[in-house]
């Protein structure tokens, strides 16, 4: 019985340490750099079609297990018609810009301090740049049927290679991306 006692106190102990550890982490001040696809929702509703996207934010600590990252990302897409034996190209760019709000639960799953667990929201706008050829004559609307005003949500994870760099995934509403993070 008193094995069994010694054996459950080192056991309590050792959680106890371990639950500290990622309870005190911070999370802020990272950059996150990555690569991903914007699906049809929000403001890549505009192409009707998945997109290749590359995003950028900084994450500033604001509470315990709480960030707040403003964002900026890009994308780019053309198009070429065929109109009476005439071809035309649609070009666009997308720049969504806003604010990424990150909450971690890492201590809530009881994870290895290699792990961060999140669930976050992003609210912004999209300036977007669209043109068609010159000599296009159709409907120059056709592709204007999305919101610049978006709000995503996001559920990820980072993993920690060392002190300071790490990978991520960020599954999203409206763009799923995966990256680097530099802390």
């Amino acid at each position: 019985m008193k094995r069994l006692f010694t054996i459950a106190l080192a056991i309590l102990f050792t959680s106890f340490i371990q639950y500290n550890a990622v309870a005190q982490e911070k999370h802020g001040s990272t950059l996150n750099l990555g690569v991903g696809i914007g699906g049809y929702g929000g403001y890549y509703k505009y192409a009707d079609r998945t997109l290749p996207v590359i995003s950028i934010n900084y994450e500033f600590d604001v509470a315990k297990r709480f960030t707040l990252a403003p964002f900026i990302s890009f994308s780019t897409f053309s198009n070429d018609y065929r109109n009476n034996n005439n071809y035309y190209t649609y070009r666009e760019s997308v720049i969504p810009i806003g604010l990424k709000g990150t909450y971690y639960f890492d201590d809530l799953l009881q994870a290895n301090s290699k792990w961060d667990f999140y669930l976050a929201g992003s609210l912004g706008f999209a300036i977007v740049n669209s043109r068609w050829d010159n000599k296009y004559d159709g409907d120059k609307n056709h592709y204007r049927s999305g919101n610049p005003l978006f709000l995503d949500l996001h559920l990820g994870t980072e993993y920690h290679f060392n002190n300071r760099i790490g990978a991520f995934l960020d599954l999203s509403t409206g763009v799923s991306t995966i990256g680097i993070a530099i802390h």
